[in-house]
């Protein structure tokens, strides 16, 4: 309808999109730069939670609570950059239909292209109708800077050297009468360190031998048993394997499931077999005091289980996979002294007859159970279904949402930097159907600027706004998370004991890691969407068209009539699909 100022309408779209080019590199770099000491900071995270009980036997929550915050800070500088990246971005395509309006009626006015009310609501009704197309495009840009630096982290693992299999020469099972075969071994946990970490290992071992490593704590035993079975990369020397292993590590490991399937481990059920090796582990009186026996299911590490009991899985574990060698790395680190020397003195023919701490003693067997007057046990299983609560949040979240930057003093300005935006639009759209004739007989007047002028300034208010409203939105979001963040790990570092033995550590990790992705990009994007406008878009709709229809023929050209029409159904059709 505006003829060759359609080209120009093209040339400014062009305009746009290329802008977001540099904006997008920067969004890259810091994107990566947050990914970088968000790591650091989630490392840092993750070990305190392993050794949170030092910690506060220490009380030293506090000073390394502090660490995290500093950490935090760092990762929130780049952020910062990232925020005012995304906020430049949203106002350059929130104002896209403006920009590319105010250029499209400028050519025509400078060419001579004679502007009606018309031509200008259907050129209005097209750049509205591309401004969804162009209104998600930060979006995908952002989403695509952040999943390219995602990629390039997975392709820096992946780009890793693989595990070498020629550590360990395996031989045929029967072939030898030696078990282990270690000649002159050099082994590094770190190939590029001029020191190894195992030096010129001997080590033969036979069948039917039992064999002790003892030594000072670091002095490479559980390194030696890592070379073993094939985790420390080799340097040099001969390493032999003849016939199957199994490896008890000093830290139980325990997966998440029913206590059978940790013993099974995948393999087929033996009911004969599986039995010998619960007696042999003295685990057959702790299954029948559990409620739910070998099906009671166990969490992260083993929550439920004392450190006795998980140990003890742990060697039955290995017992039934009826290996040729077997490699026990310090079986009683999980038990006291007095524990320890008390399952050496307890050993009878090969079985462990009474192990463990109190309430392991007091599941072991009858005799001890009758010197206690009343045991209260437990109800059901500690891990179970979640339970979630159903329904619509109450209106307290989302108003401790709202006050919890500055107390909601920016909500205000926001509401009114929106409305004045959406108020300046509207003015300028109806301004310049003022300022052009209503029919192409009527004389235009061409040679005045007067039009475009008012038509700018309305438009640059309008700009200015939309920048406040991101702007500001970016500021809340930002200023929500750092609070959120800071109460969230106050409350978790002065958190009881007993709340880390039943909450996995991952939960914790999780809910820290996804702070970011949670309150500043997904809940803030949502901030000035109102749900559900269907019904009423509906109405507004269809009493716009019996109004349309009650005017006379004289009152009303045709064609604007159609275009509103066009328009209306593009607006409602915009407001259903968010």
């Amino acid at each position: 309808s505006v003829g060759v100022g359609s080209i120009a309408a093209l040339a400014a779209t062009v305009v746009v999109m290329l802008l977001n080019l540099p904006v997008a590199s920067l969004q890259e770099k810091f994107q990566g730069k947050i990914m970088e000491f968000k790591d650091k900071r989630m490392k840092a995270t993750s070990e305190i939670l392993n050794s949170i009980r030092i910690l506060k036997l220490q009380a030293w929550e506090m000073k390394f609570l502090s660490k995290i915050i500093q950490l935090r800070k760092t990762e929130e500088t780049w952020l910062k950059k990232f925020l005012v990246g995304t906020a430049i971005v949203r106002f350059l395509f929130y104002n896209a239909p403006t920009f590319i309006a105010v250029d499209t009626f400028g050519a025509c006015a400078l060419i001579g292209i004679p502007l009606e009310s018309g031509k200008v609501l259907s050129a209005l009704a097209t750049f509205r109708i591309l401004q969804m197309p162009i209104y998600s495009f930060p979006d995908t840009i952002s989403m695509i800077a952040q999943t390219k630096v995602s990629l390039e982290r997975i392709a820096s693992f992946l780009r890793l050297d693989e595990w070498k299999t020629d550590v360990v020469e395996k031989l045929p099972q029967g072939s030898s009468d030696k078990a282990i075969e270690l000649v002159d071994g050099n082994f590094s946990w770190d190939l590029s360190s001029p020191y190894p970490t195992l030096k010129n290992v001997n080590l033969t071992v036979f069948h039917g031998m039992r064999v002790a490593v003892c030594g000072n704590v670091g002095s490479g035993k559980s390194s030696l048993l890592s070379c073993i079975i094939g985790e420390v990369p080799k340097i040099s020397g001969t390493l032999k394997i003849c016939g199957t292993k199994a490896y008890v590590s000093e830290s139980p490991w325990i997966q998440s499931g029913k206590i059978e399937d940790n013993i099974l481990f995948g393999k087929e059920m033996d009911r004969e077999k599986y039995d010998e090796v619960l007696e042999a582990c003295s685990l057959t009186k702790d299954l029948e005091v559990l409620p739910f026996g070998d099906q009671t299911t166990i969490g992260e590490k083993g929550i439920n289980l004392s450190g006795g009991q998980k140990q003890r899985v742990q060697i039955a574990r290995a017992l039934y996979q009826d290996s040729d060698i077997y490699m026990f790395d310090d079986p009683f680190s999980a038990l006291d002294a007095h524990t320890g020397s008390h399952l050496f003195k307890v050993m009878r023919e090969g079985r462990i007859t009474q192990s463990g701490k109190y309430n392991d003693i007091l599941r072991s067997g009858t005799d001890f159970m009758e010197l206690v007057d009343d045991i209260v046990k437990p109800k059901g299983q500690l891990v179970q279904e979640e339970e979630r609560e159903k329904g619509r949040v109450g209106f307290n979240v989302y108003w401790k949402y709202i006050t919890t930057a500055y107390g909601g003093a920016l909500v205000p300005i926001i509401l009114l930097s929106t409305i004045l935006t959406v108020a300046f639009q509207i003015a300028s759209n109806y301004w310049m159907i003022l300022a052009t004739p209503m029919s192409a007989t009527a004389e235009p007047d061409i040679g005045s600027f007067k039009p475009m002028v008012v038509y700018v300034a309305l438009s640059i208010g309008s700009s200015i706004f939309t920048f406040a409203k991101a702007f500001l939105v970016v500021i809340a979001g930002y200023k929500t998370t750092t609070v959120i963040f800071n109460k969230m790990h106050l409350c978790i570092f002065r958190a009881p004991i007993s709340y880390f033995d039943a909450t996995p550590s991952g939960r914790i990790l999780n809910r820290s890691a996804s702070i970011n992705a949670a309150i500043l990009f997904c809940i803030s994007k949502g901030v000035g969407t109102i749900s559900r406008l269907d019904i009423l878009s509906t109405l507004t709709f269809a009493s716009c068209l019996v109004f349309l229809i009650s005017f006379p023929n004289s009152m009303t050209d045709p064609g604007i009539a159609r275009l509103a029409v066009t328009y209306g159904l593009n607006l409602k059709t915009h407001h259903s699909q968010r």
